[in-house]
């Protein structure tokens, strides 16, 4: 697909566009004393509200603030941030990954409440309407995941106020619910330009959403748990629609899935899109470089654009390494690197004859799943690591956002796209919604269709889960398993009200620390500063 751009002056920049859009190659400037009623500015204004995507996926503060502080990730070597991981007091209205959250995710008013005046074919600007307003949704469920009450603005803001209120968290879910019901009804399973939003996407996100939104288990809010009844089945049926609708379907090998050359396949549902022009692919995906153990320091290794760079900043805890039965499923091989080989003849250590122990091609670093192979440290010319000597820069590393074919050593900006709603999650909605609606013979089926892929060939029985072994913490850990460093985690544990007892039993570093109201996040201090009266703090903060 050619890559177009599209050049603005104020709210549109060149790097905001999703890189797999077509865009009419039409200079447009001066937007913010432009008439909106323009086919071309109101396009354009469309693709700027897909910029967010890409500052938050695929960014170390989307994997920050997802990742960090939950049962199968805690903090590595570099970076800072590590506060969020510990539930110290640090993680308070301040912290800038939350601020820069609230701030990028409060868009698309202005291009949906423009959209009658503006001059072009009715249908197209229906479905870019509805695109807008599924991003809208998105943007939403995030915040009110994330920060509880929320500012609810549903038109553009015009001039300057200093007023605001928090909107109870029923009337967010509802907005949420109404843009993505318009986008489904509006939008096809195909859109001729790869990347922008489909009737799919709108599909599985309400899925998501009404799965998340019964989320109070205080016996105070029995009232609203009544008033908000069938939303299990509700999430349930979007999830079976997008499976039945004969769109999408699991790939035969879960490996297949983060092959880098196959990223438009038939799991992909939506994704977020990079490319390798520097000039339109904004920050890049950059999350081949924060799951990547120090191998670059190693003897016989340096770095290079094959291994990756390695920031270090997550490392899974022994919680989530231990999750995998590595004789039968195969996601533990598919995803974490363990083995790295020689590529650096100056350091390659030399015996007491002062010839080298190994060559270049020759493995040079392995990292054991076991510590069984304690032996093999002795045995072996290379570094062998076993679960006991991992360090905050020694572990397997996350391999699903690896990136070859960056331009340079160190370039940051990767060029993969970024599986933002994959099938695999949807079978595994429908799975959690059933059993929480009280039919779990109904779940069986959709969780082990997603185990028996994830199988070693020849195991595929092994994989399947009985009815007694199907629970939410089951789900719970079959979603770890699939969707490790996906930036779901700390959103799964905060919907299965399981953030405190998951973080206190497997992530020691959060342990000490973690608290009931971390359940939601600080309202950003800007925020509180800026509104002149009555924007209250989220307790604990």
């Amino acid at each position: 697909m050619s890559k177009r751009t599209v050049a603005l002056v104020g709210a549109v920049l060149l790097a905001s566009f999703p890189a797999c859009v077509d865009l009419n190659e039409h200079l447009v400037s001066g937007l913010a004393n432009q008439p909106y009623n323009s086919a071309e500015v109101f396009d354009a204004l469309v693709s700027a509200t897909y910029e967010p995507l890409r500052s938050f996926w695929a960014q170390e503060r989307g994997f920050t603030v997802t990742e960090f502080g939950t049962d199968i990730f805690t903090k590595g070597a570099d970076g800072s941030h590590k506060f969020i991981n510990d539930y110290t007091t640090q993680l308070n209205a301040d912290e800038s990954f939350f601020r820069d959250t609230w701030d990028d995710f409060y868009r698309a008013n202005a291009v949906i409440g423009r959209a009658p005046i503006v001059d072009m074919d009715s249908s197209r600007k229906a479905q870019r309407v509805a695109e807008a307003r599924f991003l809208r949704a998105l943007y939403y469920f995030v915040l009110v995941q994330m920060y509880g009450p929320v500012t609810l603005t549903l038109q553009e803001t015009q001039g300057v106020t200093t007023e605001a209120t928090r909107a109870p968290v029923d009337s967010v879910y509802d907005a949420i619910i109404d843009d993505l019901h318009y986008a489904e009804a509006t939008l096809d399973y195909v859109s001729p330009d790869y990347g922008r939003v489909t009737k799919g996407a709108a599909q599985d996100l309400l899925a998501k959403v009404y799965l998340t939104r019964l989320r109070s288990d205080d016996s105070a809010a029995d009232e609203a748990l009544k008033q908000q009844a069938g939303d299990f089945a509700n999430a349930a049926d979007y999830a079976q629609r997008v499976i039945n609708s004969g769109r999408y379907q699991l790939l035969p090998r879960f490996a297949d899935v983060f092959d880098f050359n196959n990223e438009r396949n038939a799991e992909v549902i939506w994704s977020v899109q990079f490319t390798t022009d520097p000039l339109t692919t904004g920050p890049g995906n950059s999350g081949h470089l924060y799951f990547l153990m120090e191998y670059d320091v190693m003897p016989g290794m340096k770095r290079d654009i094959a291994n990756g760079r390695p920031f270090k900043r997550f490392r899974p805890t022994p919680f989530l390494l231990g999750l995998y039965d590595r004789t039968k499923d195969s996601r533990y091989a598919a995803q974490f690197r363990r083995v790295w080989y020689a590529n650096n003849t100056s350091t390659i250590p030399k015996d007491a004859s002062g010839v080298p122990k190994f060559q270049l091609g020759d493995t040079a670093i392995y990292v054991s799943a076991t510590d069984s192979d304690s032996v093999l440290v002795q045995l072996k010319p290379y570094r062998v690591y076993t679960p006991r000597t991992y360090a905050d820069n020694i572990f397997p590393s996350l391999n699903k956002f690896h990136d070859p074919f960056r331009l340079s050593i160190n370039e940051t900006r990767g060029s993969r796209d970024y599986l933002l709603l994959r099938l695999a999650e949807t079978y595994l909605i429908a799975a959690e919604a059933l059993l929480r609606d009280g039919r779990a013979a109904e779940a069986l089926p959709y969780i082990n269709a997603v185990r028996r892929r994830a199988a070693i060939p020849g195991h595929e029985t092994e994989m399947e889960l009985t009815a007694a072994q199907l629970t939410l913490d089951e789900i719970l850990n079959e979603r770890a398993r699939e969707f490790a460093g996906e930036t779901m985690r700390w959103f799964d544990l905060v919907r299965t009200h399981t953030l405190v007892s998951r973080v206190r039993a497997h992530n020691p570093d959060g342990a000490p620390n973690v608290q009931p109201y971390h359940a939601l996040r600080p309202i950003p201090a800007t925020q509180l500063q800026r509104t002149t009266c009555c924007y209250n703090q989220n307790p604990g903060y």
